[in-house]
């Protein structure tokens, strides 16, 4: 094994940077003071973090199922606003003795679920310390669309999903249980999940009114939806789509797989308001509509017990 501390930044950068993706948006790369990018229209800027023992372990995940899912919510949340993702910055922070072949395998998962999309990575930071951390900015643009935000909700429209959920939480619950062998499909989706980018943009062509990317569970992202739009989202329990493998990794457990769609994060689907079902986009599921009788969000009426994941709860 050879650690980056042997080999030295420098070298590790030249290792690293090739297997990077690149972006037809790019002037100027890696490799000076700032990249320089062309923009078609209004630039869309948004932000994430993955840390070693809170959001991935070693034991799990390899690098290169790190850099797909560091990747994948990014681009995630570029097209939760109706934009097109082009290009990433990445910065890595990594205890000196892990091995560059993580690195390097990382750079491979960025790759991976980036190039087929036309997103490249301009650039970025590496640095030591004690624990693994990738923060990621992401950079889209509009090409002349109106961004669609979670503000503009109005009561009687309806609210929909874009995919089965709860498959990535259920993958979680299996490999805190050493037995993500039993339910493999789980197990993946949660190591890498597996968003249509360009899921949001139809929808936003399709008269989106309101949208957000489902990160940390459907029923604590739609209250967010609910409070920046002012209103109450009325949602039915039975028209929620549960992933096919959250209901296996369900029934391994011998539990109810309903949880794992409403409160379990990271799937990265989208949620959206649209001003009437015809509207809805083929393959996204209606699960409930907009009020003006409360707000915050209700399922089958009442008010839920639980909503999903806390960045700060240990």
């Amino acid at each position: 094994m050879t650690t980056i501390s042997e080999i030295g930044e420098d070298a590790l950068i030249a290792l690293f940077a090739p297997r990077l993706p690149e972006t037809d948006a790019e002037i100027l790369g890696p490799g000076d003071d700032a990249a320089v990018l062309s923009v078609d229209g209004d630039l869309v800027v948004s932000s994430d973090v993955l840390v070693e023992g809170r959001h991935f372990r070693r034991e799990w995940s390899t690098g290169a199922d790190v850099g797909w899912r560091a990747a994948m919510q990014n681009l995630a949340d570029i097209d939760a606003m109706g934009a097109v993702p082009t290009a990433l910055q990445v910065t890595l922070c990594a205890p000196g003795d892990l091995d560059v072949d993580w690195v390097l395998d990382f750079a491979d998962g960025l790759r991976e679920a980036c190039a087929p999309h036309g997103v490249g990575v301009v650039g970025g930071d590496l640095s030591g310390a004690d624990q693994i951390m990738v923060s990621v900015t992401v950079i889209g643009e509009t090409h002349g669309q109106e961004v669609v935000t979670r503000a503009d909700a109005m009561p009687g429209q309806v609210v929909a999903v874009s995919a089965p959920l709860g498959a990535a939480a259920a993958g979680f619950a299996l490999l805190s249980a050493d037995r993500g062998a039993e339910v493999p499909e789980a197990a993946a989706l949660f190591r890498r999940p597996r968003p249509v980018v360009g899921a949001g943009l139809e929808a936003s062509l399709r008269g989106a009114v309101a949208m957000m990317d489902i990160s940390d569970g459907l029923l604590r992202d739609a209250g967010r939806l609910a409070r920046a739009s002012e209103v109450g989202l009325a949602l039915v329990s039975a028209d929620v789509p549960v992933h096919p493998a959250a209901s296996l990794a369900a029934a391994a457990l011998g539990v109810s797989a309903l949880p794992f769609a409403l409160t379990g994060g990271e799937d990265h689907a989208l949620l959206a308001v649209f001003p009437y079902s015809s509207a809805v986009p083929v393959g996204w599921s209606v699960i409930g509509e907009v009020t003006d009788a409360f707000s915050g969000v209700r399922v089958d009426g009442a008010v839920p017990d639980a909503v999903g994941w806390d960045h700060f709860s240990l």
